[in-house]
């Protein structure tokens, strides 16, 4: 970009989440999300050479109750305004960040532009808010482009504590920490210090004939089921035996393994057989899925159930909520979870 190039256009969308809330120096009570307000708090947003725009959700809302419909109003915002602006950034409340860049990297097919979520583990105003440096590198990282004008990341991602992760393979670790989020199973795509370092090789490839194609349907007929030692067939059996239940995500034990109970085995095929899709990942923080390692993992194999390989909970839970939405067969919905959509997974040919 010369000089005389247009400034980069970035909007900002504040669903909710501590970093919007700012304490009313004569009342004392939080309260929510103003662009006048934040540019009070945060007077470094006027030294962008950069056109910021914000659009706030009326109400805002706690992430605790983030839903299939919030995520549909945002690819519905980023979809209306996506020519207009160069980049977006999403001010997201913390707990369940994970769970919408993971969707939004599968309902945003085709994006080709930045969307970066953010927040902090503070209010804005609060004297030691990490919110500050979370939302002024979130802003530059929406903006950043290439000599040749592409952006540089043109995909889904969550950015807090000096880290720019891939959306799809984030997880909130820590309700404390400032480093709150963790991408276990994939590198980091930036670091930002005194510089921000980008590590292209890990940021998805931008396609100059790729089209956003906006996906607005979340079939939430799912659950997510976690093995533990002592588990209780007929709680089980009553779970998988629910007619409204069309999609299961599994979560077992290390590489994918689960007791070798016949009654376990036999309630799993008869819930694929019923055309219920069941996804198998690990409990642990890092690894992989690898069935066909033990025989524990085997019988998990022969009674139907798919590899989650090495998804977060959060983006297999989208993942199939997507592909359930979009009114797909079963055997076609098996398939395609074993495909990397948005670089969700690493795919192997171990399984």
């Amino acid at each position: 970009m010369n000089q005389t190039s247009k400034p980069a256009s970035i909007l900002l969308i504040y669903t909710g989440g501590t970093i919007g809330m700012i304490q009313n120096p004569e009342t004392g009570a939080l309260e929510n999300f103003n662009f006048d307000h934040l540019l009070l708090h945060v007077p470094e947003i006027r030294q962008f050479n950069l056109d910021i725009f914000s659009i706030a959700f009326n109400p805002p809302i706690d992430s605790s109750d983030m839903n299939a419909e919030c995520w549909a109003e945002l690819v519905g915002i980023i979809y209306s305004n996506y020519e207009q602006y160069d980049g977006f950034v999403i001010l997201h409340g913390t707990d369940t960040m994970a769970f919408t860049a993971s969707a939004l990297s599968f309902m945003l097919e085709g994006l080709m532009k930045p969307v970066i979520l953010t927040g902090s583990q503070l209010p804005i105003g609060a004297l030691r808010t990490d919110g500050k440096e979370n939302l002024l590198t979130a802003i530059e990282i929406a903006a950043a482009k290439n000599p040749d004008g592409t952006p540089i990341v043109p995909e889904v991602c969550v950015f807090f504590h000096e880290k720019l992760m891939r959306g799809n393979r984030t997880t909130k670790i820590s309700a404390e920490n400032f480093d709150a989020f963790e991408s276990n199973n994939y590198p980091i795509l930036a670091h930002s210090g005194i510089e921000i370092q980008y590590h292209r090789h890990f940021i998805k490839p931008y396609d100059p004939n790729a089209v956003l194609t906006p996906h607005y349907k979340m079939n939430t007929d799912i659950i997510i089921f976690s093995l533990f030692p002592g588990m209780q067939p007929q709680v089980v059996k009553k779970i998988l035996q629910g007619k409204w239940l069309k999609g299961i995500i599994f979560r077992t034990f290390g590489s994918g393994n689960a007791p070798r109970a016949k009654w376990l085995t036999k309630a799993l095929a008869k819930a694929t057989e019923a055309g219920k899709i069941i996804v198998n990942i690990t409990q642990c923080s890092t690894g992989s899925v690898k069935m066909n390692l033990y025989e524990t993992g085997l019988q998990l194999l022969e009674a139907g159930i798919i590899s989650g390989h090495d998804s977060t909970v959060e983006a297999a839970l989208t993942k199939l909520m997507y592909l359930m939405g979009q009114g797909l067969k079963p055997e076609t919905i098996r398939e395609t979870m074993n495909r990397s959509l948005a670089g969700e997974i690493s795919v192997t040919n171990e399984e």
